[in-house]
């Protein structure tokens, strides 16, 4: 109905998987790359667990697509089969006659069948989508095909694909034979609302639209809010928003689109339990911080008239001051405005280029120290924050992010590590942003455990951030437990396999 509206081919936001429409983004690529990986080269069963709606049968359609030519495949849609019927399943997907075949026969046809395939190079995977469906006899009985082997190779691989219900079927004290065959576990997280604009506006390209962003900021708000990350509720709510703009005769998607799209969707806004905690919290903040201003003003009032404005002995190029050095640093001290001094002498203030303020002199004059006590009148003076010393490496403001780049780059030649942890990945390599996370990651005394590493993400230059460099897929997965508290809370991290 829209299509034209809105110069687009087909439907961006359907909800039946189209590979076409896969998007890559929030830690979906990578966990594609290291399913295909796992499933070529590693042995032993693959979890891949994840809300409902966030993606695990597109991502169980893109392995089918994706896999190399010697892998060949058993998809299990339906996963409520009893044994029989599976092994009758599997059979059929090996292209045997089991008619009238009794089930001890049958799994001797497949072992068989197994056999010669291995022998011809091809290996077999089975894929089962919403396993957690799957009956706990079925289960095992899976497991039991994964035992076949022909001299130190398994015969066949196995993906399971569910909700979060089949960590819970797992740990059931009868499962922990087929838990302890887990070795790779993915767990698919919802969009961040960071990512959600980059992943509306994937499916309108991937559905021909050519034109600006048309997803309001606080339309993509309310979107994340009522779907909570998940991308099937994202499509709804987008196809639902789209359809009413298009009634409205626009062509911005606004805040009261999604509302009338929540309306017909029967969906609301999840609620936040801290929203009212939060809420005061900000007030108070923002009482305090009026309060500190306000005094900070009358300070300044009362420091100016009762001493003599000394002359400006700063750095020519370093402007502003700093009314708290101790919070503000680096590129935050620079671009600080300078409170408005008063100018006894009435002579206009020099004025300063954009390009003076971002040049530090190399031999920067020293600056005359101040009472650090208090002046005659008894008030006390401020310390203007010493000149940036452009002998340390810090003044160049990459010198971390090249740092981490070089380690990034010797690691790989040097081939001392098999898997590593992905906290984050950007499309598109921007220092500047990476330095601040960098000088961060500094302060906590763990800089040495990033390494940055250059990735291309289609014709795009990218970058991959990493922590920690290890021996194995399990110690990588290990070591994610081990993370700062602040890593775990705020990026949603997976394996990247060298």
């Amino acid at each position: 109905m829209y299509l034209e509206h809105f110069g687009i081919t087909e439907h961006p936001f359907r909800i039946t998987p189209v590979t076409e429409f896969f998007f890559s983004g929030a830690n979906r690529g990578e966990i594609l790359d290291a399913l295909i990986y796992s499933i070529c080269e590693v042995e032993g069963i693959i979890k891949v667990s994840g809300e409902v709606g966030s993606g695990k049968t597109m991502l169980c359609r893109m392995l089918l697509e994706k896999l190399p030519g010697h892998i060949e495949t058993i998809y299990l849609a339906n996963p409520s089969l009893s044994r029989e019927e599976m092994l009758y399943a599997i059979a059929d997907g090996l292209g045997l006659n089991t008619t009238g075949e009794r089930v001890g026969v049958i799994m001797s046809m497949i072992q068989n069948k197994l056999e010669e395939k291995a022998r011809d190079g091809k290996r077999i995977v089975v894929l089962v989508d919403e396993a957690h469906a799957m009956p706990l006899d079925t289960l095992e009985e899976l497991r039991l095909l994964y035992n076949l082997q022909v001299g130190n190779s398994k015969l066949l691989q196995i993906v399971l694909f569910g909700q979060p219900e089949l960590n819970t079927k797992l740990d059931q004290p009868n499962m922990r034979q087929l838990k302890d065959r887990i070795v790779h576990h993915f767990n698919m997280q919802p969009l961040s609302r960071n990512i959600l604009e980059s992943y509306l506006m994937f499916r309108m390209r991937a559905a021909g639209y050519h034109g600006p962003n048309i997803f309001s900021p606080g339309a993509i708000k309310l979107i994340a809010d009522a779907s909570s990350g998940l991308m099937r509720r994202v499509n709804i709510l987008a196809d639902k928003s789209l359809l009413s703009a298009y009634v409205e005769d626009t062509y911005y998607v606004k805040t009261n689109h999604v509302q009338a799209a929540l309306r017909d969707s029967d969906l609301e806004p999840a609620p936040s339990h801290t929203r009212k905690g939060v809420l005061l919290a900000g007030i108070a903040a923002a009482l305090l911080m009026a309060g500190l201003a306000a005094w900070w003003m009358m300070e300044q009032k009362t420091e100016a008239t009762s001493r003599p404005a000394l002359p400006d002995a700063r750095p020519s190029g370093v402007t502003g001051s700093v009314a708290n050095p101790a919070k503000a640093t680096g590129a935050s001290a620079v671009a600080s405005a300078p409170p408005v001094m008063p100018n006894p002498d009435n002579k206009p203030a020099p004025v300063t280029t954009v390009a003076e303020k971002q040049t530090i002199p190399v031999a920067a004059p020293p600056v005359p120290a101040l009472a650090d006590d208090k002046s005659a009148s008894g008030v006390e003076k401020r310390v203007p924050p010493s000149p940036p010393d452009n002998s340390s490496p810090s003044a160049n403001k990459t010198v971390l992010f090249e740092q981490r780049m070089a380690a990034g780059k010797q690691m790989l030649a040097q081939k001392t590590a098999v898997a590593s942890i992905q906290l984050f990945y950007n499309e598109k390599i921007n220092p500047e942003r990476i330095e601040g996370f960098l000088e961060r990651a500094d302060k906590l005394g763990i800089l040495h455990e990033i390494y940055l590493l250059p990735t291309k993400f289609g014709r795009n230059d990218g970058l991959r951030v990493l922590y920690g460099a290890y021996p194995s897929v399990d110690a990588a997965r290990k070591a994610t437990r081990e993370l700062p508290k602040r890593y775990r809370e705020a990026f949603a991290t997976s394996i990247h396999i060298f």
